[in-house]
């Protein structure tokens, strides 16, 4: 999510990488104790590894922040191009056209626009040969249009539709370097008009039903597709962020109901303007449309054939990305967050447990299950490493005050209304919930939270893990789930890092926590990923002016942290007017794949050609004498 998204209201404010090898087991938490003793790290050991700098896990040098129009690394890296924006995904398919000219059709067979989360799923036995299921989470019209503006007709609104969604693409190791096969049979597009089906305990429900589906279980598209997760059963998740950005009425006084509010429901699109051609996204013609998206959609990389699932049991809400983590007696988790300020962080516990031996069996494993809410308490006041405890609410219907009293007729209405549902029940409001991952190491659970310009404001008071009034830079959240299962209603957090700018801001909250300095600063922490090895992966989509607050902090980047030391260093800079979101590995971490989102503000990349056409592009990232990334 961009900062310009950011800064829109929400009707709250106005009344109130896995892959399977590394999915966490019930053994591997059980050694969590003896990875930092039983305890999150203490602010005393972390500023002392720190000062030394002296991080086992971290192999190269942080490197200086950048304002060029390229990909900085650190000595001894190197960077390729894998797939830009528009690149056919068959060698039959139409080439892509800077003009502006291509039609929707084109883009349906072409790779998507403004990559973000992705996943690796290497074919069984060779680790030459993957898919990657890739998000398309918006587009440009300044670059997608010939006429660089909003759509004009419902060709240019097909056209955009057929830019987001998702990609899937077959990758392969040849000579020593990755590269997407054109040819394969598994290259497809998941888009803004591909026919998904609705299960779970909201499928079929009224509130799902349009005039075109009566049945209220098969809609059309995905779109806003932001982050990701990987099941162990080797299928795709991808999340529904701002869907409601692509609705409007064209009727002006056209009056919403609370949920719609709550969701962002406006007359006016969010610059998007879809309902203007194309009478889906038409509010006051199409009023239950709203509710068939913002939901986690299940994809099949495998099956070029098969139709994606959108699992409601998980909740509807601005979902950023899906963790996937194990209970102790075998079942699956997903924590998301809800990437809008002042909105909430859950997680999803499965009823069944997961069958590691047939893939298949667990093809409806995320239809059935509980969802639950976070409540955090104050902390313990400590200025640079907060930290306390914490509790998940249930959000089942009959519990918790969940009743048609309160506004919830059924099961289906708590979680096609979990927003309202989460409200209900106390929840903690955040500075806006995005990328959530777990550790391979020891299951401790990570959260960044972006930023929150309006924390301070009236239902919005500084609190524990959201420490700072007026918070522009963000910061990380860290949580230990009691007696390390991830089924537990209770847990430990803490704040692994706070974001700053410790050069304008010395010696104030908006320095930034001990383990910030001039050399790694940042700010908007977004995307997180782990490597095998347990190093944190961080990626920010910030202010990139270089100026004011964020003076000294350059393009947007990508930083790799100790989660042992606390120690944080720039391992990437991206190209002008860029987020940098999306990461994965190859099977031996030899290779990282980045995305490279909306590179603009006059960049040129990746091509650099004269008055070229910036192009969002996946990025792979080697070693240049073949060693493992960041080792």
């Amino acid at each position: 999510m961009s900062l310009l998204e950011e800064n829109q209201s929400t009707d709250l404010e106005k009344i109130v990488g896995l892959s399977r090898r590394g999915f966490i087991s019930a053994g591997a938490l059980c050694g969590a104790a003896m990875f930092l003793g039983g305890n999150l790290l203490s602010r005393s050991v972390l500023a002392a590894a720190v000062s030394e700098g002296n991080s086992r896990l971290l192999g190269f040098n942080s490197i200086a922040a950048a304002t060029t129009d390229t990909i900085t690394l650190p000595q001894g890296y190197k960077s390729s191009v894998l797939i830009s924006w528009g690149q056919p995904l068959q060698k039959n398919a139409p080439a892509f056209d800077p003009s502006g000219n291509g039609t929707a059709r084109a883009q349906e067979v072409q790779f998507g626009d403004n990559n973000d989360g992705m996943s690796l799923f290497p074919f069984p036995g060779d680790n030459n040969r993957a898919l990657m299921a890739i998000n398309n989470e918006y587009t440009n019209y300044q670059y997608l249009f010939p006429h660089g503006g909003q759509p004009q007709s419902a060709e240019d609104v097909r056209k955009a539709q057929a830019s987001e969604g998702v990609s899937v693409i077959e990758i392969q190791r040849r000579r020593g370097q990755w590269q997407f096969v054109q040819e394969s049979r598994y290259n497809r597009r998941i888009h803004g008009n591909t026919p998904i089906r609705l299960r779970g305990p909201a499928a079929g429900h009224d509130l799902l039903k349009t005039s075109a589906d009566k049945s209220g279980k098969k809609v059309l598209g995905t779109f806003q597709n932001c982050a990701n997760g990987m099941t162990p059963w080797g299928t795709y998740l991808t999340c529904e962020e701002n869907f409601t950005d692509c609705f409007g009425s064209s009727k002006s006084d056209l009056q919403f109901d609370a949920a719609q509010k709550r969701y962002g429901a406006t007359v006016t699109s969010s610059e998007i303007n879809w309902h203007l051609h194309d009478p889906r996204f038409d509010l006051a013609k199409n009023p239950n449309e709203l509710n068939r998206h913002g939901w986690v959609v299940e994809i099949d990389p495998f099956d070029p054939q098969s139709t994606p699932v959108k699992r409601t049991a998980l909740g509807r809400f601005k979902h950023e990305n899906a963790a996937l983590a194990q209970t102790n007696d075998g079942r699956a988790v997903v924590y998301m967050g809800d990437d809008e300020r002042g909105e909430f962080i859950y997680k999803f516990v499965s009823r069944e447990r997961i069958n590691h031996k047939n893939a298949k069996a667990n093809r409806n494993l995320l239809d059935h299950g509980t969802l639950y809410v976070a409540r955090f308490d104050a902390g313990d006041g400590n200025p640079d490493h907060p930290k306390g405890q914490g509790q998940w609410i249930e959000l089942t219907h009959g519990k918790n005050g969940l009743d048609a009293s309160s506004g919830f007729a059924d099961q289906a209405e708590v979680l096609i209304h979990a927003r309202l549902a989460a409200s209900a029940v106390g929840a903690t409001r955040m500075d806006r919930p995005e990328w959530i991952v777990v550790s391979p190491k020891d299951g401790q659970v990570y959260c960044t939270l972006t930023n929150n310009s309006k924390r301070g404001d009236a239902g919005l008071p500084v609190d524990g893990p959201n420490p700072r009034a007026k918070n522009v830079y963000g910061q990380i959240l860290r949580w230990r789930t009691d007696r390390d299962d991830h089924a537990a209603k209770t847990f430990a957090w803490d704040l692994f890092v706070v974001a700053g700018n410790p050069t304008v801001h010395a010696g104030t909250p908006k320095g930034g926590s001990s383990n910030i300095n001039p050399q790694n600063m940042f700010n908007s922490p977004d995307g997180l990923g782990f490597d095998k090895g347990g190093r944190l992966w961080i990626q920010t989509d910030g202010d990139s002016s270089n100026a004011g607050d964020f003076a000294g902090m350059g393009n947007n980047q990508m930083l790799c942290a100790d989660p042992n030391s606390g120690e944080i260093r720039r391992f990437m800079v991206g190209p002008v007017g860029c987020e940098v979101t999306g990461i994965s590995f190859s099977p031996d971490y030899k290779a990282m794949f980045v995305g490279i989102q909306h590179p603009s503000g006059g960049s040129t990349f990746p091509e650099h050609l004269p008055n070229g056409k910036p192009r969002s592009s996946v990025m792979v990232i080697t070693r240049e004498d073949g060693g493992v990334i960041g080792a």
